[in-house]
């Protein structure tokens, strides 16, 4: 998921979570409970426990709700690239390691003096913008590569202009600057920390290189340099050799540098990613000639069969776009990627998520008030309030579902790196393996003695027909392959 789209989409959560959690919650639990005790004749000296057990009720709401809106999913784009620099000749290699179906290159003209044109790849649709570039050169050869990172928020940064729109921010670069100095000066102008979770590298065929990290500009001038999903300023090297496809470009440079063009894809193959679950991995591959304005374009990690564009030559013919599918041989292990489907990429899937995450959610409510409301004992009475725990941990889990796209391509059970909590859900398609038979059985047994109210059973049936539907989503998914 990109920045822009993982900010608008955790707004939008979080609103959900605290409107409906804690204003649902306080509300059912201050009226529903309150109105009960008042009904019904519960002796004076019995009134004092109850009210206890409402407060603490409340207390374990308001902690829930501080886990769950605290423990946000982070998604990123495993990129990398390189810069090489021999004799007269500089390169730029990208490798865009993303889950979308839609790589595109564009070229777009300069419109007057001192507006350069440029050549652009990408695969992210941005609405009206068009598609957001990942990488791209312009006709006075200055290129660049966009990668994901991590970088913590600062309080102490001196901030420029806001950036309204990063697909054009990106453009407007590539059109105005014909040196990394230019690049430099451009984006002081700005607050770049917008990118919180960017890195970016831009080259000029002299050599040079400006690092963009969201805090700090930097302009290096080795022959040669690797870049992966990292920031460099915070960033040990013994920490950035965990990832492995920045650890195998500085190994394979070591043994020396060459300019030719299959030097360079036997550098981007060796940095490429393909994953076993569905053969997913680097969508893109792209070698940015600076010195002769061409790039080289390879298709979903196959590097026998390249496609080359002559930047001039393609300027010429005004502004178009190409969707690079169309360019290269029909590929089996990218039409595994189309047809799988997540809720990222499937808006059945997707409403089906977010709507069992809000029926959770409700219910988890509906139950635990149901529980405290009775005063005499029922049977299975202690489902219902099984229900509350159970049904907040699914919410949470729904959500990481609908926000997170890395559980559904890296092996079972996902390790998130950064947060503990999208960690520990893994095992959740277990748990509702291992209690959707008692649950079921008990289910039986209430439609059959009606020892709960009406909507009580509709709400636990309904429940139950949901664990079975994301068990079979579950095994879809890989989830359970935990031995593969």
């Amino acid at each position: 998921m990109a920045q822009e789209e993982r900010m608008k989409f955790n707004n939008q959560f979080t609103g959900f979570v605290t409107a409906s959690w804690a204003g649902a919650l306080n509300a059912v639990l201050e009226r529903g409970c309150h109105y009960k005790i008042k009904q019904s004749k519960i002796k004076s000296h019995l009134r004092p426990n109850i009210m206890t057990k409402i407060k603490q009720m409340k207390a374990v709401s308001l902690l829930l709700l501080m886990i769950i809106t605290m423990a946000i999913s982070q998604d990123s784009r495993a990129c990398s690239g390189y810069k090489i620099t021999k004799g007269t000749k500089t390169v730029l290699g990208s490798n865009e390691d993303a889950w979308r179906v839609t790589p595109h290159i564009w070229f777009e003209k300069g419109n007057f003096k001192g507006h350069y044109g440029a050549a652009f790849t990408g695969s992210r649709y941005d609405g009206g913008n068009g598609y957001a570039p990942q990488s791209g050169m312009n006709e006075m050869g200055l290129a660049f590569e966009r990668l994901a990172s991590f970088h913590p928020p600062q309080d102490n940064f001196t901030s420029g202009k806001t950036i309204y729109n990063p697909t054009k921010y990106l453009k407007d670069i590539l059109h105005s600057c014909k040196s990394v100095e230019e690049v430099k000066e451009f984006i002081s102008k700005y607050d770049y920390s917008y990118f919180i979770e960017d890195i970016f590298i831009y080259v000029d065929k002299s050599g040079k290189y400006l690092i963009v990290e969201p805090y700090t500009l930097t302009i290096g001038n080795k022959p040669t340099y690797v870049i992966s999903n990292f920031c460099p300023t915070i960033t040990p090297e013994q920490k950035a050799n965990k990832l492995d496809r920045y650890r195998k470009g500085v190994a394979f440079l070591k043994n020396g540098i060459d300019s030719t063009l299959a030097f360079y894809t036997a550098l981007s193959d060796t940095m490429h990613v393909c994953r076993k679950k569905i053969g997913d991995g680097t969508l893109l591959s792209s070698i940015w000639d600076l010195h002769d304005g061409i790039v080289n374009l390879y298709f979903y990690h196959d590097y026998k069969t390249t496609v080359k564009f002559k930047l001039s030559e393609e300027l010429k013919k005004g502004d178009h776009i190409i969707s690079i599918e169309t360019l290269f041989p029909h590929s089996t292990e990218f039409e595994k990627l189309r047809k799988y489907k997540t809720p990222k990429n499937s808006n059945l899937l997707g409403l089906f998520i977010v709507t069992s995450a809000g029926f959770f959610l409700l219910t988890s409510i509906y139950f635990l008030v149901q529980y405290f409301r009775r005063k005499e004992h029922i049977k299975y009475s202690l489902i219902q309030l099984l229900l509350f725990p159970m049904g907040l941990i699914l919410f949470y889990y729904m959500y990481v579902l609908s926000s997170s796209v890395n559980l559904f391509y890296f092996p079972a059970p996902y390790k998130d790196p950064t947060n503990v909590f999208v960690s520990l859900t893994s095992y959740l398609p277990f748990l509702l393996v291992v209690i959707i038979f008692p649950f079921s059985m008990i289910n039986y047994s209430l439609l059959k003695e009606e020892s709960w109210n009406f909507l009580a059973r509709v709400l636990f049936t309904l429940n139950n027909l949901i664990y079975i539907s994301l068990i079979g989503l579950f095994a879809y998914w890989q989830f359970y392959d935990v031995f593969n």
